[in-house]
């Protein structure tokens, strides 16, 4: 413990126990990513308000010191190798409201939550999203979708934060794209917070339609194993990843313990022990397999920490 608390700077240690945060050192990241691998981050910060989040931002930009952000760690591929950044978490910044139809959500909620809130509170609009693993903040950073929806859709404006400035935009400002928006494109902008437009409708079809998501989730994904979801992009509109993998019999296909999940070709999954540079080769084989049948590059969605 005092080895690795000398490693790190001792003043910006107490102000930011000052200020609300836990703080984990030499924390491996296999323990906050739903792939359950990585290698350990120097110092690990859990902020316990919006304010002491904010706090350590600033501070952070203000010394210079590179550091990532952390919801759900859904979407997340973090290398094997020791990592000298802070990861600061989103995890306790965990607020839903509601008022005039609109519902505001900090950007540590799990989506998970927030639907079921809207569910309880008569609002429709969510429903397709019911079972997105990451948080609200995650959804927006990267237009999150499943079955045809996106979250850009519902997003009415957000809370961003620049290391100096709270202030507001548009969705139209947000530039949503497939999988994409302003804040994978520009990473001095954080997200605080977001305001979605939901309507209203009867609890117990909204309920039914949340139930019909959930069950084809069930069905069609390997949720019984760790992994980051879907790995690669859609190329096109009308090129199907998974199914383009399938067809070249990859399905279960395996470098170590990570595997082309056999239930959805479109994911890697961990079988217990895999390593992240396992999952690396695994996509490359994949991408070079894709390439040489389709002459289609494919994209990661998933982000990768090295």
């Amino acid at each position: 413990m005092h080895d690795v608390y000398n490693r790190v700077d001792k003043k910006l240690v107490e102000f930011l126990w000052d200020e609300g945060c836990d703080l984990l050192f030499d924390e491996p990241l296999s323990a906050h990513v739903s792939f359950r691998l990585g290698g350990k981050v120097r110092l690990f910060v859990i902020p316990n308000s919006l304010n002491s989040f904010i706090v350590a931002i600033s501070s952070f930009k203000n010394e210079g010191i590179e550091y990532r952000i952390i919801g759900k760690g859904t979407n997340i591929l973090p290398s094997d190798e020791y990592k000298d950044f802070i990861v600061v978490s989103t995890e306790r910044i965990d607020e839903v409201k509601t008022s005039d139809g609109y519902v505001y959500s900090t950007a540590g909620t799990p989506f998970k939550k927030l639907c079921l809130f809207a569910m309880e509170n008569g609002l429709s609009g969510l429903e397709k999203a019911y079972g997105l693993p990451g948080s609200v903040g995650g959804a927006i950073y990267m237009n999150a979708g499943c079955y045809g929806w996106e979250t850009s859709e519902r997003v009415v404006e957000i809370d961003v934060y620049d290391g100096k400035n709270i202030f507001t935009i548009s969705n139209l400002e947000a530039e949503f794209e497939y999988r994409t928006s302003l804040f994978k494109k520009n990473k001095d902008l954080i997200i605080l917070g977001a305001k979605f437009k939901l309507c209203p409708d009867n609890i117990e079809h909204i309920k039914s339609l949340m139930t019909e998501t959930i069950r084809k989730r069930y069905e069609k994904q390997p949720l019984e194993y760790p992994s980051a979801g879907s790995v690669f992009k859609r190329p096109r509109p009308d090129f199907y990843v998974g199914t383009a993998i399938e067809s070249l019999g990859l399905k279960g296909y395996s470098v170590g313990d990570a595997q082309v999940s056999e239930k959805h070709a479109g994911f890697i999954i961990n079988k217990g022990n895999a390593k992240a540079n396992d999952v690396f080769e695994l996509m490359d084989f994949v991408k070079a397999k894709i390439k040489q049948a389709y002459q289609v590059d494919l994209e990661t969605e998933i982000e990768i920490w090295q």
